[in-house]
């Protein structure tokens, strides 16, 4: 049945793209990826204009790595989400466990893909919002339908994007309200995975100007019903990962004077996996196990304020955003106690977390608008975070009765609820002064304080029976009736802080109008952080260690050399960069071994040093071709022997970053009749195997992690055909062209039973759209 209604969508498609069309469209014929290549597809040799150092400029001039999409690119490729940008971008991978975990690795700068109790190493902005933080937690997997662009900025950005950005920044920036005309658009997207999974998205916009050139409102809504393709033998539910996932944004733009704009923002998205995407390949092609499905979800309501006043000399920008993200984190930790460790293993064991966060970002900048040969960036920032998580413990009801313990309310025999505050304020100013048209020199100085702190609230309970916990009876196979409910005191945690400034100098030189080469040398650093548990004792075994308070920041320093170059009236593009990353004090993710409690600490140093290449070419009229490289070596430096029995890193040991990666873009246009154009495109994206985390077990320094893993060298193959007419468009597409299942991320923790990513099977399907 469903293999019926794909197959009626794709003739429905070469239907509508064979009838008139309603409206002409003036976007391009053929679409490079804007990383310069855009300017090789533009008649006009127009540059694509960024907006990564808070002011608009051509790509090509900017001296720093940048890859960006506009909204054409990312609908032509199919990018709906964070894979398809990391896909497209040299030098990054993107770290997927499951659907709303999502972390970047930028040039080799990763201990391990998870990051857990770890600020990311990669800063994620929507708009004026970052949205990547720091310890356990979901991150929405936002909507990228009707986006101005999408920016990935490689290299420490933390002069303006603050402490997060340690080895890169993404930026999504949504589109802002027509004041002139009415608008709308939409994005219909059917596919098939296997037999009978079936992949629904459905996006639409419309854009109203209330009083033309004054004010205008513009609407998005986006719904997404994506069937699972994973059997989980534990919960006996096939096609258990499924994706239910929907919300819109409404943005009002007010410009009552060319000197002023007032935008007023508001958006939501409600992400609801039914299950992990984890698999175990030991059961099959797959499949995977838990005895409660693993849920990560997410409620992200966004409200910003934004205001723009235009000075004779000047713009300035007032970004002022509350936002609230609701979300659970639901994991199954029964891969703790392996068979035979114990009497009664394995057992019942998870964690239920619930975190609820309230996020207020102001920024202010002046970004100056002068004619002479100063141009400088100042601005103010100033972030607050609080962060509720409600630790529930749990056994399941089924393992309880069969085991004879009794007492317990429900199937939880630990509640603990716990706060913890986080603040951001730093300063931040950029200066370039041009000397010619040929040569400019740029400084730029951040200089910020963080500060995070934890709490334990009074309340919730322990759970024991004869003064022994849960542990204690379900490990040894003891039956017992829990009768004692001992509730935790409030608790004051230490409060972590830290500031320091983070430094960018850049010199670039343009020896000709098709060449712009620059050096960069940039700094980079992380929040302090808290741990959650610090101070306690495990409740398997008071011997093993106790959790330490937190980490300090970390260091980063990066030299970078690039060029950027345009030859053949555009027909030609190739940028390159080479960088070298001295990386000091490392924040690291540790394992407790008895109880798999997670806590952060700090290693001795790295270095990671490579290159990147971007091209673009068009040898024949409607044919472009495009290749991104990159070649990464980075290892670990320095390690004491405290530092190495911790965390079990080893001196010499490769970081979890691929030593080579790149992808190749190929596509040709040619024309269907006088109004209909086509365009066949082929996407191959070959990532190399990299380590899942450091190879030795916390703790016990000399024994080999069980848990540790190479991922699989892969190659993924993209098809699609597309054909526009006018305003209308339809475009067949397979993932996966040669449905690789090959593992993609290794979780470095024993506490789950199914721990590999895979590529998502081979997935047929068909785009339809209008106004795009």
């Amino acid at each position: 049945m469903r293999a019926i209604l794909l197959a009626s969508a794709c003739v429905t498609a070469i239907v509508v793209s064979a009838t008139p069309a309603q409206a002409q469209s003036t976007a391009p014929e053929s679409t490079a990826p804007a990383t310069g290549q855009e300017d090789a597809t533009d008649a006009s040799g127009n540059d694509i204009i960024v907006t990564a150092t808070r002011r608009n400029e051509r790509i090509q001039d900017v001296p720093l790595s940048i890859t960006a999409f506009s909204q054409e690119q990312l609908t032509e490729k199919g990018i709906v989400g964070f894979e398809g940008i990391a896909r497209e971008t040299p030098g990054i991978v993107l770290n997927r466990p499951t659907q709303n975990f999502n972390n970047f690795t930028a040039r080799g700068i990763a201990t391990n893909g998870y990051n857990a109790n770890l600020q990311s190493s990669v800063a994620v902005y929507i708009d004026e919002l970052p949205v990547s933080t720091i310890g356990n937690t979901t991150v929405v997997d936002p909507n990228l339908f009707d986006v101005e662009r999408v920016e990935f900025l490689r290299g420490p950005q933390g002069t303006l994007f603050g402490s997060g950005s340690l080895s890169g920044a993404m930026r999504i920036l949504t589109k802002s309200p027509n004041l002139h005309d009415f608008d709308y658009s939409a994005l219909a997207d059917i596919g098939l995975t296997g037999s009978d999974s079936l992949r629904q998205r459905y996006n639409v916009m419309v854009n109203v100007p209330v009083v033309t050139d004054k004010l205008a409102i513009r609407g998005v809504g986006f719904y997404r019903h994506e069937d699972g393709y994973l059997d989980n033998v534990g919960t006996g539910v096939h096609n258990s990962n499924k994706l239910v996932d929907w919300g819109g944004r409404l943005v009002a733009l007010w410009r009552p004077t060319d000197r002023l704009s007032i935008k007023l923002l508001g958006s939501y998205e409600n992400s609801d996996p039914k299950d992990s995407s984890l698999t175990s390949p030991s059961l099959g092609r797959e499949k995977r196990v838990s005895d409660q499905p693993d849920r990560f979800t997410g409620k992200q309501t966004v409200i910003n304020g934004t205001l723009d006043y235009e000075f004779d000399f000047a713009r300035l920008t007032s970004s002022s955003t509350y936002s609230k993200f609701d979300q659970r984190f639901w994991v199954d930790l029964a891969g703790t106690f392996a068979p035979g460790s114990f009497p009664g293993a394995p057992i019942a064991f998870g964690l239920d977390a619930n975190g609820y966060d309230k996020v207020f970002v102001q920024e202010t900048r002046l970004v100056s608008s002068l004619d002479g040969p100063l141009q400088f960036t100042l601005g103010g920032f100033y972030l607050h975070r609080r962060r509720d998580v409600d630790y529930f413990y749990r056994s399941s009801l089924p393992f309880l009765q069969a085991r004879g313990l009794t007492g317990l309310p429900d199937q939880y025999y630990q509640k603990q609820y716990t706060h913890s505050i986080s603040e951001e304020l730093a300063g931040f100013g950029e200066l370039t002064y041009r000397f010619s048209s040929k040569f400019w020199l740029t400084g730029g100085m951040r200089y910020g304080r963080t500060s995070a702190q934890g709490f334990t609230e009074a309340g919730g309970y322990l759970a024991t029976a004869f003064g022994q916990n849960y542990f204690t009876y379900s490990l040894l196979n003891i039956p017992v009736k829990f009768d004692t409910f001992t509730p935790y005191a409030a608790v004051t945690g230490v409060k972590a802080s830290g500031s320091k400034p983070s430094w960018k100098a850049s010199a670039s030189f343009k020896p000709t109008d098709s060449v712009t080469t620059y050096a960069t040398f940039s700094t980079g650093f992380r929040a302090p952080i808290v741990n959650a548990f610090a101070g306690r004792a495990s409740l398997v075994n008071p011997n093993d260690i106790i959790i330490p308070n937190g980490a300090s920041s970390d260091d980063l320093k990066s030299y970078e050399i690039g060029a950027k170059s345009r030859f053949l009236n555009g027909l030609v593009t190739i940028n390159l960069a080479a960088y070298l990353i001295d990386w000091s004090n490392i924040q690291a993710q540790a394992n407790r071994v008895s109880d798999s409690v997670q806590f952060a600490t700090n290693i001795g140093g790295a270095r990671s040093k490579g290159f990147e290449v971007e091209m673009g070419i068009i040898p024949a009229k409607g044919v472009f071709l495009g290749l991104n490289a990159a070649y990464n070596d980075s290892k670990i430096t320095k390690l004491s022997a405290t530092e190495a029995a911790i965390s079990g890193a080893v001196l010499g040991h490769r970081l979890s970053a691929p030593r080579l990666q790149g992808a190749l873009y190929a596509s040709y246009g040619f024309d269907l009749g006088n109004d209909t154009r086509a365009n066949l495109a082929v996407n191959a994206q070959y990532v190399g195997s990299y380590n899942s985390s450091f190879p030795n077990t916390p703790g016990a320094p000399t024994v080999r992690l069980v848990t540790f893993g190479e991922t699989d060298e892969f190659v993924n193959t993209n098809l699609t055909f597309g054909l526009k007419r006018g305003d209308i468009s339809a475009q067949l597409y397979v993932e996966n062209l040669f449905d690789d299942h090959s593992v993609t991320y290794i979780h470095p923790e024993a506490f789950l039973v199914s721990r590999f990513g895979t590529l998502r099977p081979r997935t047929i399907g068909i785009r339809l759209g209008y106004g795009l």
